[in-house]
């Protein structure tokens, strides 16, 4: 049976407020490298876009997939093509529309890179855009607003699935809104790639990690599933197993 284990990354394998250089703990990057050694599959289950992903990870860790922007974009270790699904360009400017009048920081991501309105302080690839209309060539596949609090973000997700949704379906993470496809979310990512690795490897166990409400339904597909003791109660309930950072995870779905 193949194992394959996927990993949300901020809050869980990447610590963006923590001081440097423990943003990306060395004992992770050591244990994702014996977990992939021993035959295993390890990759990113995440709300970022490819393009947050890969000035932080190079490297470090060399995944063997990417679940991105909450399932709407799956490519493999080589960003071929698993799945694609975007946002009709309309829903996007009406999602703009929207949100950014009430001073949320908006992104999209458009065929893995990273599209704002305004210049930021980051160390990879960007685009700079005025409107939806000056977006590059490629599918939408996230539409993201950077909120002030948990308030706010949980507001404007009802707010937004309220409106829009039977085209899109709003995500709370933490104080961001992740906005994908309809159909798509971190669940159907992991159950798409079950299916595609079946296809290569016959038999496949399927584990998750996450720490916010947005990893539920990554949680919920896995065969296995694990968060932590600072993850929410609810999220806590879902798991198989509560366990104090990711390389415990890994250790554990090794043993099985």
């Amino acid at each position: 049976m193949k194992k394959v284990f996927a990993s949300d990354f901020d809050g869980t394998l990447y610590f963006y407020k923590a001081a440097d250089p423990d943003k990306l703990p060395q004992e992770s990057v050591e244990k994702i490298r014996e977990y992939q050694e021993a035959g295993h599959l390890f990759g990113l289950c995440t709300g970022r876009q490819v393009g947050g992903l890969t000035p932080f990870i190079t490297g470090l860790v060399e995944p063997d997939f990417f679940i991105t922007s909450s399932g709407a974009n799956i490519v493999d270790r080589h960003y071929e093509e698993i799945r694609k699904r975007g946002i009709d360009p309309a829903v996007a400017r009406g999602l703009v529309d929207l949100l950014q009048p009430k001073g949320f920081r908006m992104t999209l991501d458009v065929g893995g890179d990273i599209c704002v309105f305004e210049e930021m302080d980051y160390p990879g690839k960007y685009y700079v855009i005025n409107s939806v209309d000056d977006l590059p060539e490629g599918l939408i596949h996230q539409v993201s607003a950077h909120t002030e609090s948990l308030e706010d973000a949980a507001a404007n997700v009802a707010l937004v699935n309220e409106l829009f949704g039977d085209s899109v379906t709003a995500f709370q993470n933490v104080v961001e809104i992740d906005i994908a496809p309809k159909g798509c979310s971190k669940g159907k990512g992991v159950e798409a790639l079950r299916d595609y690795y079946r296809d290569v490897y016959g038999d496949v166990e399927l584990y998750g990690i996450g720490d916010s409400l947005n990893d539920l339904p990554l949680i919920e597909a896995a065969d296995i599933s694990y968060t932590f003791p600072y993850a929410p109660e609810e999220v806590q309930k879902k798991v198989t197993k509560v366990v104090k950072n990711i390389v415990e995870a890994l250790d554990d779905s090794m043993k099985r």
